[in-house]
């Protein structure tokens, strides 16, 4: 999972493109970069968070008004220097892209694009291979194009796209004497938002990013989405051009709204936070049935994307909600951080249980998604030391049982623990006293119940099995296990 901005900009963007990857920043805690362009690329990109690669120095240095930002998390290629986005070839024109997702079918158009296109891949990223691609489509000898032919090339080249890339993309690119470019796979399956704002001149600024967190702070309106198989080229001189090449079902991860986003976030015309809060409403439900005659003295949220569901759980249930685990704001996300012994030890100080809030009570934890449940049996223990004489388990998720392959690290299924265990086996290697999933169908009803989104049906594969692109079966899915367990061998 990573995070992408784009924007186009009466003024110079690299200030801009700074905040946003602040607001982008629990997409990815890997590496982060930015390029802008005036005359050339100016880039700075590095290893780690993004307060500590961009200095005010190095901002001054970005030029320009229009630019691109990526903050990372790795799910597919290396961990190094050379594998931060946004990636960049002088050939043609000068294009900068930086990419959402995972290409399913990357080994194939590796393979192609190194053999009959006579380029040269620098690292293992599916996104140079998106990058080389999109770039080859664009190589013809008359590059003087004005605006409307230029888009017209886009849409061909996209066209092509769409054919032939597989899996999950949101990208946004940068086109030396150009301008900015966006498009999103046809089945929507990364967020991709825009937004626009008043230059005072009677023109217009635009945005385009992974949420909308940080328009409001930037001053920019929400417009909508990015489509699904949407492409849309905004010209050096502003001018808008935009038109959905491709359309299938829309089929965006639910894992978004689960744990993801951020809760102030909309995507695809859903409020994240009104999701969360339908998820903890209908986990309420459930548990009510399950276990009619077992409730709580509190509720307890693993912290804190399960804070929201927590909340309306115990307001439907009529149980006191309770932060009884202080989390520490200076530690990152867990579950995205490379190997369980990092996120074990960044656990231990992450979380601090209050033993007032614990002692003598039976209480029951709140997290958004069990993976490895690793983390999971930890909060446990946290509360059974602390006094607790029960505890309850209810996941806002139901079990995590495939691997994602459009840009989630969930890299085997060897490591998923209800891939391998039956409930009960759950409930005992956890060492809680009840445990209660979300159902699946109650998950997709919290997402869809409200906003004008048209999603036909959410990406559910990690939940379900049924991958929504058409070239996930058995051979494809060991190979690209394979390819995230070399990846992590590699690191």
């Amino acid at each position: 999972m990573c995070g992408l901005a784009g924007i186009y900009s009466h003024k110079p963007v690299a200030a801009e493109l700074y905040d946003s990857l602040i607001h982008l920043q629990h997409r990815g805690q890997d590496a982060a970069g930015i390029t802008t362009y005036k005359n050339h690329m100016h880039k700075t990109k590095g290893m780690g968070l993004v307060r500590d690669i961009f200095t005010e120095k190095k901002i001054k240095h970005l030029k320009g008004n229009i630019g691109i930002a990526h903050t990372r998390y790795p799910t597919h290629g290396g961990f190094g220097h050379g594998e931060i986005q946004p990636f960049w070839t002088s050939v043609p024109y000068g294009i900068a892209l930086a990419h959402n997702g995972n290409l399913t079918n990357y080994k194939e158009l590796a393979k192609n694009i190194t053999s009959n296109e006579s380029r040269y891949l620098n690292t293992n990223s599916d996104t140079e291979v998106l990058l080389h691609f999109f770039a080859d489509l664009l190589h013809y000898k008359n590059q003087h194009l004005n605006d409307k032919e230029f888009f017209d090339r886009l849409c061909s080249a996209l066209e092509k796209i769409y054919e032939h890339i597989q899996g999950a993309y949101s990208v946004v690119a940068l086109i030396i004497g150009k301008g900015l470019v966006a498009f999103r796979d046809p089945q929507g399956i990364r967020p991709l938002v825009k937004g626009i704002r008043s230059n005072g001149n009677g023109g217009h600024d635009y945005i385009i990013a992974s949420e909308n967190t940080m328009f409001y702070h930037l001053g920019f309106e929400p417009e909508g989405n990015v489509l699904p198989g949407e492409l849309i080229y905004i010209s050096e001189q502003g001018k808008v051009f935009s038109k959905r090449l491709a359309k299938k079902s829309f089929n965006p991860c639910i894992f978004e709204y689960v744990y993801f986003a951020r809760p102030d976030a909309t995507l695809n015309d859903v409020s994240v936070y009104r999701a969360r809060l339908r998820m903890g409403q209908n986990l309420a439900e459930r548990w009510k049935k399950t276990y009619p005659d077992k409730i709580p003295d509190i509720i307890i949220p693993a912290p804190s994307t399960a804070n929201t569901a927590a909340l309306s759980m115990a307001t439907a249930l009529g149980v006191r909600y309770s932060e009884g685990l202080y989390k520490n704001p200076f530690i990152g996300r867990t579950f995205i951080m490379p190997g369980q012994k990092v996120r074990k030890k960044s656990l231990s100080y992450k979380l601090t249980p209050q033993v007032t809030e614990i002692a003598g009570k039976k209480a029951m934890i709140v997290d958004d998604s069990i993976v490895r449940g690793n983390t999971s049996r930890e909060i446990v223990r946290m509360l059974r030391d602390f006094g607790a004489t029960e505890v309850y388990f209810a996941v806002a998720c139901p079990p995590v049982q495939s691997p994602c392959f459009y840009g989630v690290d969930i890299p085997t299924r060897a490591e998923l623990i209800a891939s391998n265990k039956t409930m009960d086996e759950i409930k005992q290697y956890l060492e809680v006293d009840l445990l209660l999933y979300q159902e699946i169908e109650d998950l997709a009803e919290a997402v869809m119940r409200k906003g004008d989104h048209h999603i036909d049906r959410p990406c559910m594969a990690c939940f379900d099995k049924h991958y929504i692109t058409s070239e996930m079966n058995n051979e494809k899915i060991q190979e690209l296990e394979m390819m995230r367990i070399n990846d992590r061998n590699s690191y």
